[in-house]
């Protein structure tokens, strides 16, 4: 499973705290109007409990009102504004017009509690909330008349009131919700954006364009920087070691097999022929692992295909039309390898020597992308080899025809030059006729 991008991941934190933040605020102003609306029913239904005590009388060890509450809500029927005075003993109640032929009483009250009021089945059917307050009051002869008072209103008034406070709260906080999107968006975008241009900056190193990294960018990224320019100068240090190295050991090596070379010449002529070529095996064999050390040091150079194309075939044009042998070329100008030129000539060079010295008349390139490798078919239209022999022949250096050219090493060393570049190199038959080898080689990297 691939790991999530940066980019991908800071948007998605933002979402996340964004939801989080947004529901907790509109969980807390919900409650918060709740309580501020539940208290000012509250202290509406407190005010009129309070106005009723203060008008009622005793007289004599009968409840009476002197006058009842001047708001038309309770004169009217339905009203949705209830009062209701119910004495001890017993006295009918004393109720507001408005509840009509409705009498409140605890016992029909519903158990649960909204908003800290009780709930009851009003006049018309619909639930009403109900506070209720004991109070008593001193009769003439100094005995206590105690009583209940009931104040209550409709339910529904106060939920619309709630919904009328919830609908442009949501559509405010989508709103904010939208613009914070948009800044976290912006901020990923800004914030990653020296990111890209490090990016653009590695690009152009891996393809030789330059040697380091010159972009500054935050504080935050210059130790990246400076530890991957560091990386670079190390690993060019590494580089130019192993090619002296490897310099040092060709210069060791051709002086000793120049002094055998002379050495068999007094041999017999049978034996001299087998030193000789054992001393030239030798030489080969040491130039093949001199190649394998070299190669790949320089995978950030970039070579264009059809520039390495042309130049061989020009090498080789002289050979091939003394023989009558033309060329086909279909490479596209734009095809790029992230190879060492001198790595992808000599690569082509051994294919294209065994295709020179078998064709009959005709040597076709082709390339192509494919995925991130560029895919190069060198075919001829010569005697070709069985499939069976394909393995043996670019582990041994058979040639395509069957017969022994040499040491044959042509074939393997290309190969292990595309190996050293996460290629590979393979045998076929061409639709030509003879042998095609297909070579495949990394695109080289480009600036984005």
């Amino acid at each position: 499973m691939t790991a999530a991008s940066l980019r991908f991941r800071l948007a998605a934190g933002a979402l996340v705290s964004i939801l989080i933040a947004l529901l907790l605020v509109w969980f807390v102003l919900n409650e918060m109007f709740e309580d501020y609306l539940a208290d000012q029913y509250a202290n509406e239904m407190t005010a009129v409990a309070d106005a009723l005590g203060a008008r009622l009388t005793v007289d004599p060890g009968t409840l009476t009102l002197a006058s009842e509450p001047t708001d038309p809500r309770f004169q009217m029927p339905l009203g949705g504004r209830y009062w209701q005075v119910s004495p001890d003993g017993a006295q009918s109640p004393l109720r507001s017009r408005s509840l009509w032929d409705q009498e409140l009483s605890r016992q029909k009250f519903l158990p649960d509690l909204y908003c800290g009021f009780y709930q009851a089945e009003g006049p018309d059917g619909n639930p009403i909330l109900v506070s209720v307050k004991e109070m008593s009051i001193a009769g003439s002869g100094g005995d206590q008349k105690h009583f209940t008072i009931y104040t209550a209103f409709s339910k529904g008034e106060m939920e619309e009131a709630l919904a009328g406070y919830s609908r442009p709260l949501m559509m405010m906080l989508f709103v904010t919700g939208a613009l914070l999107v948009l800044a976290a968006f912006l901020q990923g975008l800004v914030g990653l954006r020296p990111l890209a241009a490090l990016r653009s900056e590695v690009a152009g190193v891996r393809a030789g364009r330059t040697a380091s990294i010159t972009s500054e960018g935050p504080s935050e990224v210059k130790p990246l920087i400076k530890e991957i320019n560091l990386l670079l100068s190390e690993r060019e240090s590494a580089v130019e070691r192993a090619r002296a190295r490897a310099s040092d050991l060709a210069h060791g090596l051709k002086t000793p097999l120049t002094v055998l070379a002379h050495l068999v010449e007094g041999l017999p002529q049978d034996r001299r022929s087998v030193a000789l070529q054992q001393i030239e095996l030798v030489r080969q064999r040491a130039d093949r692992q001199l190649q394998a050390a070299r190669m790949g040091v320089e995978q950030m150079a970039t070579t264009s295909l059809l520039g390495i194309s042309g130049k061989l075939v020009s090498v080789l044009s002289p050979v091939t039309k003394s023989k009558g042998i033309d060329w086909a070329l279909d490479i596209d100008p734009d095809l790029t390898v992230q190879a060492d030129p001198a790595d992808v000539a000599e690569a082509m060079g051994n294919i294209l020597d065994n295709a020179v010295k078998f064709a009959s008349g005709k040597i076709e390139l082709k390339a192509l992308a494919e995925g991130e490798m560029i895919i190069l078919r060198i075919g001829d239209d010569g005697p070709g080899a069985e499939p069976d022999r394909y393995a043996m022949m670019l582990k041994r250096g058979i040639s395509g025809a069957g017969e022994e050219a040499g040491t044959g090493l042509g074939l393997a060393i290309s190969g292990d030059i595309a190996s050293a570049y996460g290629g590979q190199l393979s045998l076929a038959k061409s639709h030509l006729g003879g042998l095609e080898a297909v070579l495949s080689l990394p695109i080289s990297a480009r600036a984005s």
